[in-house]
């Protein structure tokens, strides 16, 4: 898949590309991405392009204060030719959707999301909604401008399979983008994998072999996060699974039926840094959960 898809990408994003593996791992499990950077690297770019080459139905939300939650997943209103109550349906409804500045919106509205992310549906009213197959929230979060935001709490933020982070580009990745400006924003995208063919792509990721080995190794490096004496809240036995799958669909996308330490290696900030809460004498010293993760990794052995 990436064979396809990194060159078409490419002619629209310039670099990034950890974060586009990341991301099409993540969807290949179903799973849901918190991409994080400062205003213009490329966030909704990536986000949109990836949707348009996989033939999925994308859809934007920018989440403002006054966001409601039934702008999110729809309600029903008043149709008069009908003399009935008809439904509305929101943006949730589509294949990928997009919330831009998510920590903008009120927890009321932030809440909506629960149910989708975790139980593939909606409730309106009473009335229960599944959403189609594949669906995936990708979400975007500022982390330089905190006024007016509402942090997203730990048990939202583990919902999110991955947290990316979007780095900054490179002086030689903005020269290329200054040099490529016109044509990247008037390339005509037109998909490259098929609906069929992204979800028989899933079923062969769940076929990935991970031996017992590696599970050990995976469940190592949970506990020994869970021994860190700086450490408030290590990740839970969803952020194991999360290392688990991504690192299935990393050996996938590497064209392998079976998952080496590498992969496990390769995922495990993604997967598991957002779900670490450090103790506030860690966050005065400067140290970051991404420490947290790499220290681990340093410290178990791979088989």
């Amino acid at each position: 898949m990436l064979d396809k898809l990194l060159p078409a990408i490419r002619k629209v994003v310039v670099g990034q590309d950890r974060v586009i593996e990341l991301l099409v791992a993540t969807l290949l499990v179903e799973g849901h991405a918190l991409l994080e950077g400062v205003p213009g690297v490329g966030k909704t770019l990536i986000a949109r392009t990836v949707a348009s080459l996989l033939e999925l139905e994308f859809k934007r939300v920018q989440m403002t204060p006054d966001t409601l939650p039934s702008d999110i997943i729809g309600c029903y209103v008043f149709n008069p030719k009908l003399n009935d109550f008809v439904l509305r349906k929101g943006p949730i409804f589509t294949n990928i959707l997009f919330v831009d500045e998510i920590n903008r919106a009120p927890p009321k509205t932030q809440a909506a999301l629960l149910e989708a992310m975790q139980e593939r549906q909606v409730t309106i009213e009473g009335n229960t909604f599944r959403l189609p197959r594949p669906f995936m929230v990708i979400a975007t979060q500022n982390p330089i401008e905190m006024e007016g935001t509402f942090p997203l709490p730990e048990a939202q933020l583990d919902r999110f399979l991955t947290k990316i982070v979007v780095r900054e580009p490179s002086t030689e990745e903005l020269v290329e983008i200054m040099s490529r400006y016109y044509e990247i924003v008037e390339t005509e995208l037109k998909p490259v994998v098929t609906r069929r063919e992204l979800l028989d792509a899933m079923e062969k990721v769940r076929r990935v072999r991970v031996d017992d080995n590696v599970k050990l190794y995976i469940a190592r490096i949970v506990e020994e996060m869970r021994r860190d004496p700086m450490v408030r809240l290590a990740p839970s036995p969803r952020g194991a699974l999360a290392l688990y799958l991504l690192s299935k669909a990393m050996a996938f996308l590497r064209g392998r039926n079976y998952v080496i330490p590498d992969d496990v290696k390769y995922v495990a900030e993604a997967a598991l840094s957002h779900r670490i809460v450090l103790r506030a004498e860690a966050r005065l010293s400067g140290r970051k959960p991404e420490d947290v993760v790499r220290e681990a990794l340093s410290r178990v052995e791979p088989p």
